[in-house]
């Protein structure tokens, strides 16, 4: 029995509906599958990421472990020397204050020299100076050098400490000292025994007996005295470390 032409286009049609059905299932197929491929993919390298992080903090962990177990020897250590440690150091400070390198504090003696107030050219006689009433570096040095006799710890002069290597120069009416411009008045500062440095400077004839003569002076006994450190450089010219 032959179909006609209807009935061939209705199979064709029906058969083309088939195909087009089949082919998206095989197509939706490919694509799951290939989904599934890619997350399995992204989870691989995820876990392997995983891995490797791991592994340095691992190795980390390792290092810190070795790390604490060294510190810990230093801090054993570090007891063990610790009362050589504490003596050094506090022979270390004390060396410090002897060298004017610290700031210090104890009782003493607190000196006020200034020229001599009121005096005029007019008033003087012919055969006088208006600078036998002025304040000279060697007025200084000459107190300075009374308070070391008598036993002063630490000296300074308007807040510039005396040490080994200090200077007190003149320069017309300035005062230099530690390379410092000082001017009238000065404020000595000495720690010591105060009776000790006061009696030493206000003894019948002594410095300040001479010194009020030609300029004002104060000499005041202080409970505490504070003593700024010496700002500059000690160093030695001369002297080198002797051969053993």
């Amino acid at each position: 029995m032959k179909m006609n032409k209807k009935q061939v286009a209705i199979t064709l049609g029906i058969m083309c509906f088939i195909l087009t059905v089949g082919i998206a299932i095989q197509i939706r197929t490919i694509t799951d599958t290939n989904s599934t491929a890619k997350q399995t993919l992204a989870e691989n390298g995820l876990r392997d990421e995983v891995l490797r992080w791991k592994e340095k903090y691992d190795h980390l962990y390792r290092e810190l472990e070795v790390a604490e177990k060294e510190l810990e020897k230093v801090r054993q250590q570090a007891t063990q020397e610790d009362t050589v440690a504490s003596t050094q150091e506090e022979e270390i400070k004390r060396n410090n204050m002897l060298l004017g390198l610290t700031d210090v504090t104890g009782p003493g003696i607190v000196i006020s020299v200034k020229d001599k107030q009121g005096v005029t050219s007019e008033m003087l006689d012919p055969t006088d100076s208006i600078v036998f009433y002025l304040v000279h570096d060697t007025d200084l040095r000459m107190i300075v050098n009374e308070l070391k006799n008598a036993g002063a710890e630490a000296i300074s002069i308007n807040n510039q400490r005396i040490v080994l290597t200090s200077s007190i120069t003149c320069e017309g009416n300035i005062v230099r000292i530690n390379g410092e411009k000082i001017g009238s008045p000065f404020t000595i500062k000495a720690i010591g025994s105060p009776e000790r440095l006061y009696g030493a400077l206000t003894r019948p004839e002594g410095i300040i007996d001479v010194f009020n003569r030609k300029v004002d002076t104060k000499v005041d006994k202080v409970n505490e005295v504070e003593i700024s450190k010496y700002n500059g450089v000690i160093a030695a010219k001369v002297m080198t470390k002797a051969t053993e």
